[in-house]
């Protein structure tokens, strides 16, 4: 057993500190998620964030750095070639992603691959566009209960999503015709990271709720991961929010769904508040998928607020062989252009009341790969990564 007997990591989804040096080849050029957050914002208050140091790893407008910072501070940079929920996260747990997963966004999805579904499942696509799940329901959800058509959409991320009304079109029918979908994004010209199931319930536009039906078909990371290893060496991996879902349930021994961020860290306090041995592996979504893809700075900084509120309740309740780490798996600059995720570099905050060293620690080779998390987590308890991963431990840096 390490230094510490309990490891919780939360990511902050898209919080993203600066664009990475090769951000002009994904576009994305001169992004910024927390710094254009700050810059555009009437107020920051985030008291939390602050005595850790977070401004002293990157400025803010409304954030003076801390004189004496409680966390060790590192801007961590990514290797695999990407910009997506699964890449960041399956690298944090030593994955190499050299072939990134498709996006749709512009135009939709292939006609070919369109044919293919309608025949295998027996159903017309309609929608075939990138939306916000609430408004395709709204202009086709009628049409689809009227028709028997299957609306199908994706979004900024590598998702191919299918809705199905589950008085007309049916819970399990809807289960299918995803699983069909999956098939077929297998092949490499269609891969997409997730098919999403969408159930929803209603007769008519403006009444249509979307169920707590809905079902993840993920693909499973390409190796073992650091989750693996820790779960076959005898150690918990507790998840919160979609790390479930990111991982297809690899290397995890519990999972709990978040209805929130808030709700998230509220599950992540509980936990805290339990006995284990292992890891607390969180993902808090509502920064990316409400504020990030909605271009919303405001929404954006004041869930940054939300989050720094549990982040002092659950900084009340570690104990003093807790380490505590932020991170995020990619940007999603508010202010920018389009809807897409942003490649940037992401913060590595990490904390516990028993460490020593603390503020920004000198730029090293380690950083240069979102895998130094899993790195450090596996070595704090003795457990070797599995072969063919990447990263590098800077344990001996976090005490």
């Amino acid at each position: 057993m390490g230094k510490y007997q309990r490891v919780f990591l939360i990511v902050l989804d898209s919080l993203g500190i600066g664009a990475m040096p090769d951000a002009e080849s994904f576009g994305d050029t001169g992004t910024d998620t927390l710094g254009h957050i700050s810059d555009t914002v009437p107020h920051l208050n985030i008291p939390n964030l602050k005595k850790l140091g977070l401004a002293n790893l990157h400025p803010l407008k409304q954030v003076e750095p801390s004189e004496h910072p409680l966390a060790c501070l590192a801007r961590l940079y990514e290797k695999s070639n990407g910009k997506d929920t699964m890449t960041g996260h399956w690298e944090m747990m030593g994955i190499e992603t050299k072939k990134p997963f498709i996006t749709f966004t512009e135009h939709g999805f292939p006609p070919e691959l369109i044919k293919e579904l309608e025949a295998r499942t027996g159903h017309k696509v309609i929608g075939n566009k990138s939306a916000s799940g609430t408004e395709i329901l709204d202009e086709l959800g009628e049409e689809e209960i009227a028709t028997g058509h299957m609306i199908v959409y994706t979004s900024a991320d590598s998702v191919l999503q299918i809705c199905g009304n589950e008085e007309t079109f049916g819970l399990q029918e809807l289960y299918r015709c995803c699983e069909i979908a999956r098939e077929l994004t297998m092949k490499d010209e269609w891969r997409v990271g997730r098919v999403i199931a969408r159930p929803y319930v209603g007769k008519k536009r403006g009444e249509f709720v979307r169920t707590s039906n809905r079902h993840d078909y993920a693909l499973k990371p390409t190796g073992p991961t650091a989750l693996n290893a820790l779960k076959d060496a005898g150690y918990s991996c507790i998840s919160v929010g979609k790390i479930y879902d990111i991982f297809d349930s690899e290397g995890l021994t519990e999972s709990n769904k978040s209805k929130s961020s808030v709700h998230g860290m509220e599950q992540t306090i509980d936990i805290a508040k339990r006995e284990f041995k292992g890891l607390c592996f969180t993902n808090l979504v509502d920064f990316d998928a409400l504020w990030g893809h909605r271009r919303n700075p405001i929404g954006y900084g004041e869930e940054i607020e939300r989050f720094d509120v549990k982040l002092g309740e659950l900084l009340k309740v570690l104990r003093e062989d807790d380490l505590l780490i932020l991170t995020a798996d990619h940007g999603n600059d508010p202010t920018y252009t389009g809807t897409d995720h942003t490649r940037e570099t992401v913060p590595m905050v990490a904390y516990s009341p028993s460490m020593k060293n603390s503020g920004v620690l000198k730029d090293r080779e380690a950083f240069h790969t979102f895998a130094v998390l899993g790195a450090t987590i596996t070595d704090n308890f003795g457990v070797a990564m599995p072969k063919g991963t990447i990263g590098q431990s800077i344990l001996n840096l976090l005490q």
